[in-house]
């Protein structure tokens, strides 16, 4: 079973697989400290496709980071405070946020919509004022008059100021404010950073002279940096700007490092957070003294490194066809879509940790490649041209199915789900101290034509 186990990369937190683990049947199983979870019967109870959080992975991911930065800030006497700020936009399920902001997290909003969830939280009393909250995303009126009102309701909030066109619209805002850099840093990502339309540059922000109430100066890097080195780097080129602004603006004191910490997607091992919070720590740290300005309080808003390993996305085989041209692969058409489910396989060519739910002890396996159960050609999946060893479909007994799960897709994925050939979303539960909750049941042809005026 130790083989077995090793196989199919389970219980490494290097590739964020620490909680799962293969059951004596060959099951896919998850761990909560006592409690353990059999996806297999799992799936077998709410069908599939199925979607399965486990708001146990969200509060260990945020707890160690905090453990991380404040030991770093505290072996290397780093007197600046560190926050997270969760990005509604990786997952804005009630879900995911809720966990999340019991842990200690504060909040980053993109626009009006994102803000006004956050108002109804605040209205059910689930967060106080000590959790802060950043707005960025552009500035249309109704966002601005969303965050004067919150703040005049006693929530901490920082409205992002990401171009110049937005200081007039917030001349009349009382609270505190920051500014969005674009600095001129090449990093590897997924990001095209040839043509950046937001953030302002350093030499503009400088002529700014002096910025009423400015707090934050901040930064988005990208998505999925590869590097740890360059999530240093960049915090350094940031931090060159923060010491030439501090010159006019004395209440600046935070740096906002934006997100981009990747997920390794249970492919290879890139870089842990003890090795980047180290770097950023002892660099900014260096610099300020020799400055001689204050450490700034740092935050970062890593979206995808929390939410993206708590939620696993459970597919029924259907059946098996050869791959044509003479090829030895086969295709496994799944009862799900991944142009509708997990559109990263499509728009950013992601490569998934995919593993079954059943049969992970079997001993005879074959290349395939995965599609979807739309009509569209672009609903597969090919392991970015390499393949995935998945169970003999003719070894299963009869009447039995085979399950696969995909690892890794709390981020993103159903905030830009679609409904592609009308196909229904796939069904949600929540898994945490030994309850199971449905959160979504899978959509009724009805519910799904009702969308489109049906």
């Amino acid at each position: 079973m130790k083989n077995v186990r090793q196989f199919w990369k389970l219980g490494r937190p290097e590739l964020n697989t620490q909680w799962f683990d293969v059951s004596r049947d060959g099951h896919l199983i998850v761990k909560e400290g006592n409690y353990q979870y059999n996806v297999f019967e799992l799936v077998k109870k709410y069908g599939s496709p199925l979607e399965i959080v486990f708001p146990h992975i969200l509060e260990q991911k945020v707890e160690d980071l905090f453990t991380v930065f404040q030991n770093t800030m505290r072996r290397r006497k780093y007197r600046g405070r560190f926050s997270y700020h969760y990005p509604m936009k990786v997952n804005q399920n009630k879900e995911f946020v809720i966990p999340l902001l019991s842990e200690g997290a504060n909040l980053e909003v993109a626009s009006h919509n994102e803000l006004w969830l956050l108002k109804k939280l605040w209205g059910q009393n689930h967060f106080n004022a000590r959790i802060r909250v950043i707005c960025n995303g552009p500035k249309v009126a109704k966002y601005i008059d969303l965050i004067t009102e919150l703040r005049n309701l006693g929530v901490y909030i920082t409205p992002i100021i990401e171009d110049l066109g937005e200081i007039p619209m917030l001349k009349s805002f009382k609270g505190d404010v920051g500014i969005r850099a674009n600095i001129n840093i090449k990093v590897r990502s997924h990001w095209d950073k040839k043509f950046d339309q937001f953030g302002t540059s350093p030499e503009e922000i400088l002529e700014l002279g002096r910025i009423r109430n400015l707090k934050i100066l901040h930064y988005h890097l990208g998505s999925q940096i590869e590097q740890g080195s360059d999530l240093v780097r960049a915090a350094k080129k940031l931090m060159e700007l923060y010491i030439q602004l501090r010159k006019t603006n004395p209440s600046l004191d935070t740096l906002d490092l934006g997100g981009g910490f990747a997920v390794p997607y249970g492919s290879r091992r890139l870089y842990s957070v003890e090795s980047v919070a180290n770097g950023i720590v002892g660099t900014i740290g260096k610099m300020a003294a020799r400055a001689g300005v204050p450490p700034p309080h740092l935050i970062v808003e890593w979206g995808r490194y929390a939410v993206a390993p708590a939620q696993i996305s459970i597919f029924r085989i259907i059946h098996a066809k050869p791959v044509s041209n003479g090829s030895r692969k086969l295709w496994y058409i799944i009862d799900g879509s991944f142009m509708n489910d997990l559109l990263d396989t499509w728009a950013i060519h992601q490569k998934w940790h995919v593993a079954p739910v059943n049969h992970m002890d079997a001993k005879k396996l074959v290349p395939v490649w995965l599609t979807g159960s739309s009509c569209d050609s672009d609903d597969k999946y090919t392991a970015s041209g390499t393949y995935i060893r998945l169970p003999r479909l003719e070894e299963l007994e009869d009447g039995e199915q085979q399950y696969i799960a995909i690892f890794d897709t709390g981020a993103y994925q159903d905030a830009l789900a679609s409904h592609h050939c009308l196909l229904s979303s796939p069904a949600k539960i929540i898994v945490q101290d030994g309850d199971i909750t449905l959160a979504r049941r899978r959509e009724t042809p009805e519910e799904v034509g009702k969308l489109f005026g049906w």
